[in-house]
């Protein structure tokens, strides 16, 4: 699977056929292809088409999470002993339009552990990747598997996250203490350094990492990005600016 639509483009057949077979069987025809072997002309344009929609899907979330939550279902049935829906209902698909954003979704989903009481910090807390960064961050290093962090928004950005790494690992760690029952759910007012960047205030930090999915219904941002966002799929309502605005607008 790829999350770069640009990248997907520049596939050649042969690259878009080896990451499909390493789901995939194919057919008879791209493993003929796979293999180096010649295809007439009337059998190449039949093997085109089927690369054509193989690359389709191979960006498509919407087909990645139907197959992964299939596989999921299957497994967990059969260890049951049991059929019928593993899965509460369909994923939901959010845009996250600017750094304010993609940080509280980000910590969200860290901090799920925690929430539901099956830890009682991030680095306790099982399959999840903020203890994968965690434990990589103890030697030093980013996890190679996950996107790393490349530090705050700069001229010629590198691919990655746009925070430091150490200021999201202490965020997330605050964080995890505050919403602990046996916490007051409190943020000293020398909040991290990636809050003040962000100017979100300590009070709004907590309700976002705590009820982002009830706060938040559809693209997720300021004012200004819901509004660009809007001009370019000619929408004519901005459906979350009121929230947006309340919880990640102007600190206060």
């Amino acid at each position: 699977m790829c999350h770069n639509s640009a990248q997907a483009t520049t596939w050649s057949t042969l690259e878009v056929v080896t990451r499909w077979h390493q789901l995939f069987k194919g057919t008879l025809l791209t493993q003929q292809y796979a293999r180096g072997e010649t295809l007439p002309d009337y059998l190449m344009a039949s093997l085109n088409d089927t690369v054509a929609e193989y690359r389709k899907r191979l960006i498509d979330i919407s087909w990645f999470m139907r197959l992964l939550n299939e596989s999921v279902a299957r497994q967990a049935n059969r260890e049951d002993n049991c059929t019928g829906h593993f899965w509460e209902g369909r994923f939901k698909s959010q845009a996250l339009l600017d750094e304010a954003a993609l940080a509280a979704c980000m910590a969200y989903v860290d901090l799920n552990p925690v929430r539901a009481k099956m830890a009682t910090t991030p680095e306790s807390s099982n399959f999840t990747s903020i203890q994968q960064r965690i434990k990589a961050a103890v030697k030093g290093e980013q996890p190679k598997a996950l996107l790393p962090f490349v530090g705050n928004p700069r001229r010629s950005m590198p691919k990655g996250l746009p925070f430091d790494l150490s200021d999201y690992l202490a965020l997330v760690d605050l964080t995890g203490r505050c919403i602990r029952d046996d916490k007051r759910g409190y943020i000293e007012q020398s909040q991290p350094n990636i809050l003040t960047r962000l100017n979100i205030s300590a009070e709004h930090w907590l309700i976002l990492t705590t009820q982002f999915r009830k706060c938040f219904h559809g693209p997720v941002g300021h004012a200004e990005e819901l509004t660009t966002l809007c001009q370019h799929q000619q929408l004519k309502k901005r459906a979350t600016i009121s929230i947006c605005e309340k919880i990640i607008g102007i600190n206060g």
